[in-house]
């Protein structure tokens, strides 16, 4: 096999644990705010404990960038490939680092009966794992448009954030215990806000990898 079927062979390699990656991520943000809505401790430390999983997954993704870099010395595109893999794996491991974040708060609230139902969150988590799917299928098929076309749900997740922000701050009264619940609930929408901006990173990233130039889809 010649240098370059090799270059390519090592190229898919890294596209399957990005993608396998990306589905153990994307599970977690579904299991964490299920967590949270349930308050369901069991649930929560299974997320915390099997984050492990994704940090292994992103250790094994760096160091074969890494080998591909030192061993093919790539040019110009094909070394936006690869730089591409490890900003994935990177935006991928910040957002299973959430989904951590969220199954804590689901920990923390186990003992408490909720203040009010979950509307907004859940579908604050459908819409970022929406945005998380079509980021890694903008990278598959290396589509820009599928890309560019995160920046608007992206303004969805921060309009229900938005949202979330002012019906909790509406419900703070006197309440220390009811106040930290929801400043907890509020923490958990935020976490997920943040899964959205870096889908959108991931984005960026497709976009610069595919056509050599930078856009902002976090405007």
């Amino acid at each position: 096999m010649d240098t370059r079927s090799n270059f390519h062979q090592a190229v898919e390699e890294l596209q399957e644990d990005l993608l396998k990656m990306g589905g153990l991520v994307e599970n977690h943000i579904s299991l964490a705010v299920e967590a949270l809505g349930a308050r369901d401790e069991q649930l929560g430390r299974r997320i915390i404990e099997q984050d492990d999983r994704i940090d292994e997954l992103m250790l094994r993704i760096e160091e074969n960038c890494l080998r591909l870099i030192a061993l093919q010395q790539p040019m110009a595109s094909d070394l936006r490939i690869i730089g591409m893999a490890l900003k994935i794996s990177t935006d991928l491991e910040r957002i299973g680092d959430h989904a951590v974040d969220i199954a804590k708060i689901a920990i923390r609230m186990s003992v408490d009966a909720l203040v009010k139902p979950l509307e907004i969150i859940p579908n604050m988590a459908l819409l970022a794992k929406d945005m998380l799917h079509e980021s890694l299928l903008a990278y598959t098929e290396r589509d820009i448009h599928r890309a560019a076309a995160l920046a608007e749900k992206d303004d969805q997740v921060d309009k229900l954030y938005s949202s979330v922000v002012d019906e909790i701050i509406g419900m703070m009264n006197n309440d220390p215990g009811r106040n930290r619940q929801l400043s907890q609930l509020m923490m958990a929408a935020l976490y997920l806000e943040r899964v959205a901006d870096h889908t959108t990173n991931i984005g960026e990233g497709v976009i610069y990898m595919v056509t050599g130039k930078r856009k902002d889809l976090n405007i």
